[in-house]
């Protein structure tokens, strides 16, 4: 096991195009690091950069407290699980697991005892003399993820390792994952573009945006407290609402539209008449009626999802989710009364994106 740490990686190419601006991260021996963005984000560059696949343009790699930064990948001490598998077709379960120590001269007996450990490890003994094609989708990445544990390497790295499985394997793979890192302990670094993977496999996540870190933290804090629009519109199913608007003068409302405006009682007096933007999770806004103060929404839309509904409406160009519980079902076309906690409310600066405390 080892750690692992970055400082100040960077990416661009022709010295133009950056794709990786200066990051620092620092993985602690055995953590489960997870970084989540949408396609385009520079997170399996920045994979690529840390596997040696790619060269990074400044900044330093370490792993272990050695500089690998211009290391071959195959002295970096890391393993790599790809999307795609990349299992070779013509050679079995065994041959494809042994195949990194044969070409590192191992001796066959020590090869046989740790594939074969290996292999109980994932329960893949009885599918060892099989070839790739006569297995399932999640058995291929199984056998993917037993040819990188085999050679005991200092740093997993897991490229969207997931996303070419169907819903339910997803999921039984993501369990599969949480207790092999439980039982390896190996410091790993994973890439998905699937928020509700990163938040349930992660210790840590970084929330990737255009090459820029924005914001590293732990899901629940990454949840409670995301550190931009950007985060808070992307992390959370549904996403968060947002809404940009402007508060009073007088600091007691804040209006969203010509129609709607929501009492405040938490302004402070620096914010008084300025234009912010207001986050409220779906999951936070509560049933209310007329008679208790809450804020009508005309229900435009009903997503029927089982354990809870989503209803969709609208205040004026503001589009708005509530999650309600399966007991609260109104119709289409129907008006809810709405309660909006403040203690659940987020400050978000329009121009700038970032969090306001």
């Amino acid at each position: 096991m080892a750690c692992l740490k970055l400082q100040a990686v960077s990416k661009s190419y022709d010295g133009k195009t950056q794709v990786i601006r200066p990051i620092d991260l620092d993985v602690a021996d055995g953590e489960f690091v997870v970084m989540v963005g949408p396609s385009g984000c520079g997170k399996s560059t920045l994979l690529r950069m840390v596997a040696g696949l790619e060269r990074t343009t400044g900044g330093d790699i370490y792993i272990d407290n050695q500089r690998v930064t211009d290391l071959e990948p195959k002295d970096r001490g890391i393993a790599m699980v790809f999307q795609n598998y990349a299992l070779y077709p013509h050679m079995s379960v065994y041959d494809n697991m042994a195949y990194g120590l044969k070409i590192r001269g191992f001796g066959k007996a020590q090869i046989r005892q740790q594939v074969e450990e290996t292999a109980r490890i994932l329960e893949l003994l009885p599918l060892l003399q099989r070839k790739p094609r006569e297995l399932s989708g999640g058995q291929r990445q199984r056998v993917a993820m037993g040819r990188a544990i085999v050679r005991e390497p200092a740093v997993f790295l897991f490229d969207e390792p997931l996303s070419n499985l169907d819903a339910k394997l997803r999921v039984q793979m993501r369990l599969e994952l949480q207790q092999l890192h439980r039982r390896l302990n190996t410091t790993s670094l994973y890439v998905t573009h699937d928020q509700v993977e990163a938040m349930t496999l992660a210790q840590r996540v970084i929330v990737m945006n255009k090459g820029v870190a924005e914001q590293i933290g732990a899901p629940a804090e990454i949840y409670r407290r995301p550190a931009s629009l950007f985060v808070a519109g992307f992390i959370g199913s549904p996403a968060m609402n947002l809404w940009p608007g402007r508060i009073s003068d007088d600091g007691a409302w804040f209006k969203l539209s010509d129609d709607v405006a929501l009492p405040l009682t938490t302004a402070k007096p620096q914010w008084r008449g300025r234009e912010l933007t207001l986050g409220v999770r779906p999951e936070h806004i509560q049933p209310a009626t007329r008679e208790t103060g809450g804020v009508p929404l005309q229900i435009s839309t009903l997503e029927l999802l089982g354990a809870d509904n989503l209803a969709h409406g609208q205040w004026g160009t503001q589009k708005v989710i509530v999650r309600l519980s399966y007991e609260h079902c109104p119709a289409a076309g129907s008006t809810l009364w709405l309660h909006l906690p403040e203690s659940s409310w987020h400050w978000f600066d329009s121009q700038s994106g970032l969090r306001m405390e």
